[in-house]
Order: C-alpha cells, then structure tokens, then sequence
C-alpha cells in the first residue's frame, strides 16, 4: 500500500480512506485517532451501528492480527468510498471484504464492512454449496 504524507490526507475520501487502512495496517492508533469521527458508527454482519468508543475498544485490536492489506478497488463517490482488499492475517490467512465508507470533513463517519471468501476460494469454480443440504 502506498505510503501517504500528512499534508496528503488533505480531505478527499478516497485520500482519508487510504490512510485509514494505513494506519490500520500500521497498527498506529494515534494515526487513526484522528481520522475518525466523534459520532462514528460502524456495521458488519457481526456488529450493527457501534459508536466510536464501542470500535475502538471492539474492533480495533483485531489490527494485531493484520499483516497486509492488497487495495484492489478504491471507487470514491463524493463522500462515500467503496473499497475492496484482500488481507492477509499474521498467521498466513488470506480473505477478502468490501467496504463503504463515508466521510465527512476529512473523517470517517461511518463503516460498513460485508465479509467476502477465504482465499483460496472454499468452493470450487463453477460450483456452490448446497444451503439445502
């Protein structure tokens, strides 16, 4: 992942969200501090609307068990990011998700995080998994 100047994170979203998975990727807390709104809000399939204090003390010490985040899309819609990685955990697991990200004055305001598959894929090409079965 490219690395970005302070001055860089001037306030686009797309700039803001780079510097988020940065940070992130960093484990810099006090990078990503800043670049997170007071009325933040973050969602998955495992956590609906969690507040600032609610992420950080949740979901930020996942950050230790990232090794790499690979950008593979980054669509910026005015305020809003789509941005799609695959990541790597310290222990050699790879995955991909997507994200929306929405931001507001240089910060972050709001996550939305859709788990994607493990890499490699669990399910051969071509095939599925039976829900019925």
């Amino acid at each position: 992942m490219p690395e970005l100047e302070p001055e860089v994170v001037e306030r686009s979203a797309g700039k803001v969200a780079l510097a988020v998975y940065q940070a992130y990727a960093d484990h810099n807390r006090s990078a990503i501090e800043p670049l997170i709104a007071d009325d933040f809000r973050f969602t998955s399939p495992l956590d609906n609307g969690l507040d600032r204090a609610t992420y950080f003390e949740r979901c930020w010490p996942n950050n230790e068990n990232m090794a790499e985040f690979d950008l593979l899309r980054v669509v910026e819609n005015g305020p809003e990011v789509v941005v799609t990685y695959e990541a790597r955990t310290v222990d050699g697991r790879r995955f991909r998700n997507t994200e929306v990200l929405t931001v507001r004055d240089g910060q972050l305001t709001r996550a939305e995080v859709y788990f994607g598959w493990s890499i490699p894929h669990l399910v051969a090409e071509g095939s599925f998994i039976d829900r019925e079965s």
